[in-house]
């Protein structure tokens, strides 16, 4: 991304600016205050943005600068270049544009830093949550100013948006007044800017304080009478200002708000209730607030009389079985009360729905101290080790309850506690899915494959993490814990696992920051390894080997929470604000949990002791065999097997015999249709391609299509991960296809035959996995069917096409429709009659970042404005019917609805698109270099020459052995992109999807050379296809991406790798 983006993307409209030099080394850095000495009564606030309401992106380019080895200062010396009339100064006060001040910026960077620096890092500071995000002490303070009749005030340094609007993503009804920079010229310290907002505020300077974070700009303030705090930690800040004021500025119950509206509940019946409990005689109002906490049972402060209590209840609406459980909360914290586990002292357990609407149960209410970033921020090094020692050792207490002595003996099942939860995690899950998650589909299959052999039953939290503890104040001891929705009996592993989720979350995280991305050791926060050494020591017992597994399912576990969480968002019944995120963080957490099951695969794989050499099945696995999984409804695959059980599933599987039974069936029905019917037919298609109907389909071809479907060899392409319910493909992994893929590529016309043919496969997968439901009803049934084909359209004969984001064609909205305008070359299938469907990639966005200014449309062919000006040639060979097309798009008018999956997307869909068919080119290669050898070997057992036949040559035998070399090193990483893909996805196969596709065309290159070379001139004739091979695997050292992008990719993800 770069920050031209930013400057004019809807993510912007919710990222704070870098606007004011917040952070740039002028006056003061201290706490001093310049403070005007009059007395007379304040009557209003005036706030300044970054650093005092939310905070400053200054420290996080600092941070940017030390991770990218970019000389300190670098950024703020740039910032700060040239002072009142230097290039930020000047933008905002909107004297230059956005390009303006970019191509300055970049520059100063440049210069300074010595080197060609990007300043793609603005992406991280302007969109990064902890920048966005007020902080709710400011905001709490802003409800008080106001509730008590004074004043407030925004004084902001800012610039406009290219839509010309003025940039601040604050609510402004916190405001009285709002004095902006850009709007009106001048910026702080100019002291006409400070009159100009006295003004309008219709205040003296010496009515009105000024919370900023700049000492130049306090100091012009205080010049004009006006009071001022500066703000380095916004708590303190507050404290400050409320001695000012006069008044309390925090609400008295922390990490309270009002009640949402959708989680009222009868105050009046409550009240009666609660004086019959607690026989309160006083009069007074009953005070409720809502935790802000608390996304499964929702939780509320209660205040009557002088009693403080909490109320925890089950939410409305229909309800998953035992979730919920308030009934079981009320038991093991009396239970654990009584054992001295810090818990709060439970009053009375409700089951009378009609008091407040469902089961509640009263508790004490606690004062202490909530930790929601497990960060830590504001503390010493020290106090966060205690604080973590606490929560260790507090766990440590849980599980160490004697479950007899406080009759907690069937409080839950003994045994196989780590086998149920999975079961009734899938199984929430289930009830609760809304779409296909892949990670959550190899999950539900892995984890009851991979249970721990041994468990130890203790009282679990279920939910232990640092959120759920309260602590003193000073002491940083825990007072209590809190939030026993899903206690039982169980493995304490559990719990221990659950509470190290935040060391994997990034600390951008919506819901709730993590430590991924943090310095451990600078912090003084154990490290997830040294907090499970912590317990294990703390227990007395040894450290468990399979620790991946515990996270993996914790992962998962926290995924189907979300799940139903966002299930729950949908009917309105969630109780969080922040509920419907949570759709989205499903499958995000899936993934993690993925990760560590294949860490877990890999610990086991290299414990494995050494074993006997491999047998003729040549294949090995990752993890134990997978049981077969059931059909799901498969509308566009004719297979005649019910299903195949897919045994290789996450296998990396070396040869054909190493396959499940079903999918090896299907192997050997493939290969014995391409002996029987492609190979024979070859010499008439080839015909055909070189008459003067070449750009009509050939018939033959037809009717072997019909033949292969009816056969059920068809759509064999679409991965499971892409397609788990088997609706349009066959329902293999990578490495199955890669096995047949390598079959269909011994022949240029088997591909199309079995509907397995670029670049039809890619764009169906585009469809399948980002198309709307009218969309996929439109062009993916055909396609499926073999009754139409497409084209996709990218490569531009006037930019370097190898960096996608240099497409220029431009995609423009005009009345309720789409207009593209642009120079398409080398469009591959575009000249074929059958063809219906191009996949348009352009610009709709020049200025949003590099990676999102492009969008993908989805353009009829029969559509105006589209005009062919040549087929263009490989080597001299057109490759009819379909050919590849120079295109002309001339004013070419799309629906709005044929746009897909949004404005911005089509970079990320390219990248979809490449999926798993980014290694089918390589796949295929395999087959086709299998061909050459095969043809170079018979060739060279049939001819004599200088007295003896080739084939006892020794520069023949030489070759054929380099050949048969080359062709298995090729395969072995080709099956082993596959598998990663498989078992990790593709993300976490970029470093071999990248060496396979560097690796792959030139190895047939030279393959097939060596066979032409044995051929003769024979070899580049037509009356063999080894000359079409040869020009299909030169061309795929671009088409597939060029080798120098491949071999670039391949040194930076080694470099990362450290020495």
């Amino acid at each position: 991304m770069c920050i031209r983006w930013l400057l004019g993307s809807s993510q912007l409209q919710r990222a704070w600016r870098a606007a004011s030099l917040k952070h740039l080394p002028y006056g003061h850095q201290g706490t001093r205050r310049w403070r005007h000495s009059g007395g007379s009564t304040y009557r209003a606030v005036i706030f300044d943005m970054g650093g005092v309401l939310i905070p400053s992106p200054g420290k996080m380019a600092a941070e940017w600068e030390v991770r990218n080895h970019i000389p300190s200062g670098t950024v703020l010396k740039a910032l700060s270049s040239g002072g009142e009339n230097g290039p930020w100064m000047k933008f905002m006060r909107a004297e230059i544009t956005i390009e303006d001040f970019l191509q300055e910026f970049r520059k100063l960077c440049s210069e300074i830093s010595k080197t060609d620096m990007s300043v793609d890092f603005f992406s991280f500071l302007l969109t990064n949550e902890q920048v966005v995000k007020q902080f709710p002490v400011m905001t709490e303070a802003i409800t008080q100013i106001r509730a008590k009749g004074l004043q407030t005030a925004l004084l902001s340094n800012n610039f406009f948006l290219p839509n010309g609007k003025s940039f601040l993503p604050l609510d402004r009804k916190q405001f009285d007044v709002v004095v902006e920079s850009c709007l009106e010229g001048i910026c702080k310290p100019d002291p006409r800017i400070y009159k100009l907002c006295l003004e309008r505020l219709g205040r003296k300077p010496s009515e009105c304080i000024l919370l900023e974070d700049l000492g130049p700009n306090l100091k012009a303030a205080a010049s004009l009478g006006i009071h001022t705090i500066k703000v380095n930690d916004p708590e303190t800040a507050v404290k400050e200002l409320k001695t000012l004021l006069g008044f309390t500025l925090r609400t008295v119950v922390p990490n309270t708000r009002p009640v949402r509206k959708t989680m009222e509940i009868p105050k009046d019946s409550l009240e009666k209730y609660l004086r019959d409990l607690l026989g309160i005689q006083t009069t007074g109002p009953l005070e409720l607030l809502q935790f802000d906490h608390g996304q499964s049972n929702p939780t509320y402060y209660i205040k009557l009389a002088n009693q403080q209590m909490v109320l925890r209840k089950k939410p409305p609406g229909t309800l998953l079985p035992s979730a919920h459980a308030v009934e079981r909360e009320f038991r093991i914290m009396k239970a654990l009360k009584n054992a001295g586990v810090p818990v709060p002292k439970v009053l009375d357990l409700c089951e009378d729905s009609r008091i407040v609407g469902t089961p509640f149960y009263v508790m004490e209410y606690c004062s202490g101290l909530t930790y929601k970033d497990p960060s830590l921020p504001g503390l010493e090094p020290s106090q966060r080790q205690a604080i973590y020692t606490a929560m260790n050792r507090v766990l440590c207490k849980i599980h160490s309850v004697d479950l007899k002595a406080t009759g907690l003996e069937d409080y839950g099942k003994h045994g196989d506690y780590i086998t149920r939860q999975v079961q009734t995690w899938i199984k929430q899950y289930r009830a609760t899915e809304t779409s296909t998650i892949p990670a959550m589909e190899r999950l539900i299959e892995w984890l009851p494959l991979h249970l721990p052999s041994q468990q130890r039953t203790t009282v679990v939290h279920g939910d232990f993490r640092l959120d759920n503890l309260l602590f003193h104040p000073e002491t940083n001891e825990v007072l209590a814990v809190l939030d026993w929705e899903l206690s039982t009996l169980g493995d304490p592993l559990a719990d221990v696992a659950y509470s190290c989720l935040a060391h994997y979350l990034p600390s951008s995280f919506p819901i709730q920051p993590g430590l991924g991305d943090c310095d451990l050791t600078k912090l003084g926060i154990p490290t997830a390894e040294e907090y499970f050494r912590m317990y294990c020591l703390h227990m007395g017992i040894p450290p468990t080997e399979n620790w991946n597994f515990y996270m993996a399912f914790s992962f998962f576990r926290i995924a189907a929470i979300l799940q139903g969480v966002y299930k729950r968002s949908l009917t309105g019944q969630a109780s969080s604000a922040t509920a419907e995120q949570s759709g989205k963080l499903t499958e995000f957490m899936s993934n993690l949990a993925w990760d560590f099951a294949v860490k877990e695969g890999f610990r086991v794989f290299k414990e494995m002791p050494p074993t006997k050499p491999l047998t003729r099945s040549h294949h090995t696995w990752a993890r134990p065999q997978f049981l077969p999984r059931t059909l799901g409804r498969r509308s566009y695959v004719t297979s005649t097997d019910s299903s195949p059980a897919h045994a290789s599933k996450g296998a990396l599987v070396f040869s054909p015999e190493g396959l499940s039974p079903p999918v090896r069936e299907v192997y050997q029905r493939l290969k014995q249709f391409i002996e029987r019917h492609v190979y024979p037919a070859e010499p008439e298609l080839q015909s055909h391609q070189a008459s003067a109907e070449r750009w009509t389909p050939s018939p033959l071809v037809e009717d072997l299509k019909e033949k292969a479907k009816a056969e059920g060899l068809w759509n064999l392409f679409l991965p499971i991960e892409t397609d788990p319910e088997r609706k349009y493909g066959a329902g293999l992994t990578n490495v199955e296809y890669a096995h047949l893929c390598e079959l269909m590529g011994t022949s240029l016309y088997a591909p199309e035959i079995f509907n397995c043919s670029a670049p039809d496969t890619g764009n169906m997968e585009v469809l399948v996995r980002y198309g709307t439901e009218e969309q996929k009803a439109r062009w993916l049934t055909p396609l499926l069917e073999g009754k139409a084909r497409s084209c996709f359209a990218m490569t531009e004969p006037q930019v370097a096409s190898s960096d996608a984001t240099n497409i220029e064609s431009s995609i423009r909205e005009e009345d309720g429709f789409y207009v593209i305008n642009g120079h398409k070359w080398w469009i591959s299938g575009i000249l074929d009659p059958r063809c219906q469907l191009c996949v348009f990639m352009g610009k709709t966005d020049p200025h949003a970042p590099r990676h999102q200014q492009q969008s993908v449309l989805l353009v009829p062919m029969d559509t105006p404005g589209i005009k062919i000006i040549r087929p263009l040639t490989v080597y001299g060979l057109e490759d009819a019917p379909g050919g590849h097309g120079e295109v002309l798009f001339e004013k070419v008018r799309v629906p709005k609805e044929n746009m897909v999956l949004g404005p911005g997307r089509g970079f990320e869909i390219a990248q979809g698109r490449l999926g798993p068919g980014r290694i089918h080119h390589c796949m295929r290669l395999i087959g086709c270099s299998e061909r050459a050898l095969a043809l170079m070997k018979a060739r060279a057992k049939s001819r004599v020459a200088f007295g003896k036949p080739l084939v006892e040559q020794g520069t023949i035998l030489a070759d054929i052995a380099q050949s048969r070399v080359e062709i298995e090193q090729a395969r072995l990483l080709v099956l082993k992109a596959a598998h990663v893909m498989d078992v990790a996805g593709n993300k976490a196969a970029a470093l071999d999807i990248a060496m396979i596709k560097m690796v792959a065309p030139s190895m047939a290159s030279r393959v097939i050379d060596r066979a032409i070379q044995a051929f003769g001139a024979a070899g580049l004739s037509n009356d063999f296809p080894l000359a079409q091979f040869f020009a299909g695997a030169r061309a795929l050292r671009f088409a597939d991406g060029p080798d120098e992008v491949h071999r670039a990719a391949v040194a930076k993800m080694e470099l990362k790798h450290g020495l």
